[in-house]
């Protein structure tokens, strides 16, 4: 099935790593200031979308193009994971979704949430790290430097990890002790990750 990718207005600076996460076949929508990256990550967009407060508004175009009122709810790249959805979309990737404003940030993280409840799929990729969530199983390469479990959503309990430096065996781990962070993957193998209850934000670091 073909896969949206999302791409808003936060920092990229390793274009070159973050174009090799897009196919030629993705659905691909700009949110406002995400038009600057377009450019250098050889990417035209299908959709665009925003109140165009950070960006001018695309004069001419060949893409589709909604304008959002600036007061409203949902955030630009909120109603475009919501537009995705409604036209069918399950498998998403966001970029440009984290950086500088610690508020657009977390919002953009809740988005993985939103899509997990719609029964669609998402991740998000910056400079440094892929971001998903894990409600069952999860597994990570040792490939990744280290990888962290944080809590976004109620306490998660029978977490068991294996194959990494700090193992966990049914533990659980809740908003007010992140302690599943900058764990390790053992040489030469690869980490596995179970959630009995709850769910988890897995975050996959690529490079310190």
């Amino acid at each position: 099935m073909q896969r949206c990718v999302i791409i808003g207005g936060g920092p990229i600076g390793d274009y070159e790593r973050v174009r090799g996460y897009l196919s030629p076949e993705d659905y691909s929508i700009f949110c406002d200031s995400g038009l600057r990256h377009g450019e250098r990550l050889q990417l035209t967009p299908d959709l665009i979308v925003g109140d165009f407060d950070s960006h001018p508004r695309p004069a001419e175009t060949e893409a589709e193009l909604i304008t959002l009122p600036r007061e409203k709810d949902d955030t630009d790249t909120f109603f475009a994971a919501k537009e995705g959805l409604a036209r069918g979309f399950r498998e998403f990737l966001l970029l440009g979704a984290t950086g500088a404003r610690l508020d657009h940030t977390l919002g953009n993280l809740s988005i993985l949430l939103f899509l997990q409840k719609a029964g669609a799929r998402g991740r998000i990729v910056d400079d440094y790290s892929e971001i998903e969530l894990v409600e069952d199983r999860a597994l990570v390469p040792e490939t990744f430097p280290y990888f962290s479990l944080l809590c976004i959503d109620g306490p998660a309990e029978g977490v068991t990890v294996k194959n990494a430096k700090f193992p966990l065996d049914r533990a659980a781990i809740t908003g007010d002790y992140q302690y599943g962070i900058s764990n390790e993957v053992l040489p030469g193998k690869t980490a596995e990750i179970t959630v009995e209850k709850g769910r988890l934000l897995l975050i996959k670091v690529v490079k310190d």
